[in-house]
């Protein structure tokens, strides 16, 4: 079994000793009960993993020897997830299981016909829960980098993001090219390239896909996002939930890319 994986502080990782303190190092001494001689993986969350000893364990706190430290690379293509906001708990259920899946940014998107809305005190706490759900299935997940999880935006805020993307995608029902058979960028394929990619070599923003409410896009937006320039797909026979469409389209993506 993999080693458990716990969040450093920023800068942490630097020495040739690792401290974890409060409640991450509270979780790593009470709940998960490591003790001295175990190995653990700490990360700074941003790529950086370091495989280490412990060597003492406190109430709050975990000391650790660092016996091994590397970054790991950035994946590419760099996938972008527009979640539309779903009803009650099932956001965090969509950001947990997208982050297991390899996302790498995820972006909160007020769509219209989305029932939840965030407003006021709640729009910060909506977005600090997707925050530390993203956290902690990333450490579930034992990744070395924590998606990210930006502020909201609407439809205009959603536009911009598919237009800057090397290849902008908005999954629909009745897309008539399914996601398995979309021409990709050229610099998203698995080496040796394919014959389904795209001209344009892969930039800096990756693949962006928009994953709509329980109600639909609606048409407004939908004509939006067609002159931002992204491209209908559809995810398959059946029509799933928001909360579980995002996670089902990236294994497809993640296959595809050769990021699986």
């Amino acid at each position: 079994m993999s080693a458990p994986v716990f969040l450093a502080e920023e800068g942490g990782l630097d020495g040739d000793t690792a401290v974890l303190r409060g409640p991450e190092g509270r979780h790593a001494a009470a709940v998960r009960r490591i003790a001295p001689g175990e190995e653990v993986d700490l990360v700074d969350g941003a790529g950086t993993r370091a495989r280490c000893t412990v060597t003492e364990v406190g109430k709050d706190t975990v000391v650790c020897a660092v016996r091994e430290r590397r970054t790991e690379p950035e994946p590419r293509p760099r996938l972008t997830v527009l979640q539309a906001l779903p009803k009650r708990d099932r956001g965090e259920l969509a950001v947990e299981m997208m982050t297991e899946a390899g996302v790498d940014r995820i972006v909160p998107w007020t769509a219209e016909r989305c029932v939840a809305r965030w407003k006021g005190d709640r729009a910060a706490k909506s977005l600090a829960k997707w925050r530390s759900t993203a956290r902690e299935a990333a450490k579930q997940a034992r990744r070395a980098r924590v998606p990210e999880v930006a502020e909201p935006v609407g439809r205009d805020g959603a536009a911009a993001l598919l237009a800057k993307a090397d290849l902008g995608l908005v999954l629909h029902e009745e897309a008539g090219l399914p996601l398995s058979q979309v021409a990709l960028p050229a610099g998203a394929l698995p080496a040796g390239g394919g014959a389904d990619s795209a001209d344009a070599p892969e930039g800096g923003e990756g693949i962006v896909l928009a994953v709509g409410p329980e109600g639909g896009v609606s048409e407004d937006e939908l004509d939006v996002f067609d002159a931002a320039g992204a491209q209908r797909a559809l995810l398959g026979p059946t029509v799933l939930r928001t909360s579980t469409a995002g996670v089902a389209a990236l294994a497809v993506l993640q296959a595809r890319c050769g990021r699986w």
